[in-house]
């Protein structure tokens, strides 16, 4: 069995979990390229909308770019997640993508590959777009948990 198919049989077992717990549907999974979760998901709860996680996504894409460019980089690429729209956000992928694409063809094209999945946010009041946009809130109370229980400060 690969990798990817022992991660969406793994995945799967969580949500029958929480199908067997009474979840019903699912509106939004905000996720962070968990190998299987998304096909799990759309197996589990197919009415249910994936947004990948956007801070996931903008460390990705600085990873490789240059001390240099970097701050010109990033606040481009601010324009595309902070947007007014789905529209105004493709525009500004657009333009993204036309001045940094030769030279970081990867982010670009990493942009553009899981846009579907980038900007589902859109779709909701801006008052909440933050929130699930990123699953940085989880990993955080993850994190103070752990600390909790192991004990650390």
């Amino acid at each position: 069995m690969d990798g990817e198919s022992e991660s969406s049989k793994f995945w799967m077992g969580v949500l029958a979990d929480l199908r067997n717990r009474g979840v019903k549907d699912l509106l939004i999974c905000s996720v962070d390229g968990l190998k299987g979760f998304e096909e799990a998901i759309k197996a589990s709860f197919p009415k249910a909308e994936i947004q990948k996680c956007v801070v996931h996504q903008i460390r990705n894409s600085t990873k490789f770019v240059s001390y240099k460019d970097r701050k010109a980089f990033c606040a481009d690429m601010r324009e595309i997640y902070t947007a007014a729209n789905e529209e105004a956000g493709l525009a500004s992928l657009d333009r993204f993508e036309n001045k940094w694409g030769i030279k970081y063809s990867y982010a670009t094209k990493s942009w553009r590959d899981n846009w579907q999945h980038l900007s589902t946010f859109f779709k909701y009041p801006p008052e909440i777009r933050r929130i699930i946009y990123t699953t940085n809130a989880i990993e955080n109370f993850n994190r103070q948990i752990r600390k909790s229980v192991n004990g650390a400060s």
